[in-house]
């Protein structure tokens, strides 16, 4: 089947282009860690024609990034991002009528869409951390920020051809062994992508548009046995700690009293308070795409469901070098980064949050809103939307040794505020018990007093 296509992937039907890449995609290997990624662009519109990847390549986050590049840098610079919570390429197989039988297709909306384009790209496996990165790869090469839509807002919504704009159309999935679930929810997605499609034609505005998923629908057992690179997450005395996939070897060490997120939403903020997902026994943070080595480290808390982010990330990224001033080497924690589904909300803290790179740092609070300690990277980042709160903060990066945190650099130093409150009154209070006693050594008495009964003393004018 694949000797019959022609160069042009556009040349065969699109349902066929579809499918033939995901189905030489299964006969090449496993596909348990990967999603699919459709592009294409609006009828009348076209882009350079892209090579797809060859049969069982996995499009990593570098090549992905270099085809939407490509794709953007000609086409149209309205992108429909259609984001699925969980897709694999047996969807498909099993729902898309690979087989002949079209009538059972749920796809026929998306098949219509690839048939009218003029290029359309079909990348049958792209690692799904690099899924998880387009809206900010997007967001990056549009130099504009994401709209969360839904069809009747976008009905409203007045698109401008030479204003770049990013709406995402956020996608479910069914969950659970129920088969027809997953089919008629795949088929209502497929509704979606067809009214979303509708009301771009209406409106007569090009558009490129994106159709992808955050996670693997179906993840094999050995898969998920080996998810987070080898790595486990345990507890020790309220940290973390990290196995290396060849040695069991601590790297880096995470304690929180208290760890909460707030969004911000209609002008509330709506708070949610991680710490019993993320401490305890009971604890279901993900640790995969953690790292560390000798000057960088990387630590990745993953949770399933925070406010409408059914893939949240709070990252930890820290580095140590030499400064030849005090001579010796620090660790700086020189970001905070929150991921929602894709956008990246990210905090500065190199300039507050920093120890010799054999300590640990301590801090009672660190937060980003009350005497903070982490700063948005700038006024238009996403983290002006979000607040970040650790109490009783404690990491360590870097020479760590078993599961025991090193001496602990705090952030309040030897002289609190409080400290020089009680030292600048106490001085205050010297200075003036100094001032009256030296007032009162002044005093003098006199040497010579009247007396009634003798002859009144009379002192000379002439002296």
């Amino acid at each position: 089947m694949a000797s019959s296509g022609s160069p042009r992937l556009c040349s065969i039907s699109a349902a066929s282009a579809v499918f033939l890449g995901l189905l030489g995609l299964m006969n090449s290997g496993s596909c348990d860690e990967q999603v699919p990624l459709i592009l294409w662009t609006s009828e009348g519109t076209s882009v350079p024609w892209q090579s797809p990847p060859t049969a069982g390549h996995i499009v990593g986050q570098q090549q992905l990034a270099s085809y939407l590049d490509k794709a953007l840098d000609v086409g149209p610079r309205n992108v429909v991002l259609f984001l699925q919570d969980k897709m694999s390429i047996e969807d498909f197989t099993m729902y898309g009528g690979a087989f002949g039988n079209k009538q059972d297709s749920v796809f026929p909306n998306l098949e219509g869409a690839l048939t009218s384009s003029s290029s359309p790209l079909v990348l049958p496996a792209v690692s799904w951390p690099a899924s998880n990165a387009v809206i900010g790869q997007l967001q990056d090469q549009l130099e504009t920020s994401p709209l969360y839509m839904d069809p009747e807002t976008l009905s409203q919504l007045r698109l401008n051809a030479s204003s770049p704009a990013l709406l995402v159309f956020r996608l479910p999935y069914g969950i659970g062994a129920d088969l027809m679930s997953a089919k008629e929810v795949l088929s209502g997605n497929d509704e979606v992508i067809g009214q979303v499609l509708s009301i771009m034609r209406s409106q007569a505005v090009p558009y490129t548009a994106i159709y992808t998923a955050l996670r693997p629908s179906r993840v094999s057992v050995d898969s998920r046995a080996g998810l987070g690179g080898g790595r486990s997450l345990l507890q020790a005395r309220g940290g973390y700690r990290e196995r290396e996939r060849e040695r069991e070897s601590t790297c880096i060490l995470l304690w929180a009293k208290g760890l909460s997120v707030s969004f911000l939403r209609e002008r509330t903020w709506e708070e949610k308070d991680l710490t019993s997902s993320t401490f305890g026994d009971s604890a279901s943070v993900k640790l995969h795409g953690s790292s560390c080595d000798k000057t960088k480290a990387r630590l990745v808390l993953n949770y399933e469901k925070v406010h409408d982010c059914s893939n949240f990330k709070v990252l930890f990224v820290m580095s140590q070098r030499y400064y030849k001033v005090s001579s010796r080497r620090w660790f700086t924690l020189d970001a905070v980064e929150l991921e929602c589904n894709g956008t990246k909300a990210t905090f500065n803290g190199s300039r507050n949050i920093y120890a010799p790179a054999e300590y640990s740092y301590r801090c009672e609070s660190v937060t980003n809103f009350r005497w903070p300690l982490l700063i948005p990277r700038s006024s238009k980042d996403p983290a002006i939307q979000w607040r970040v709160s650790f109490t009783d903060f404690q990491i360590q990066g870097f020479n760590v040794s078993g599961s025991e945190f090193s001496y602990a650099s705090d952030c309040a130093g030897f002289f609190s505020p409080g400290i020089w409150m009680g030292l600048m009154t106490s001085l205050l209070m010297v200075l003036v018990l100094t001032y009256g006693l030296h007032m009162i050594m002044q005093l003098r008495t006199m040497d010579r007093f009247d007396d009634p009964k003798g002859p009144a003393i009379s002192v000379p004018q002439t002296e």
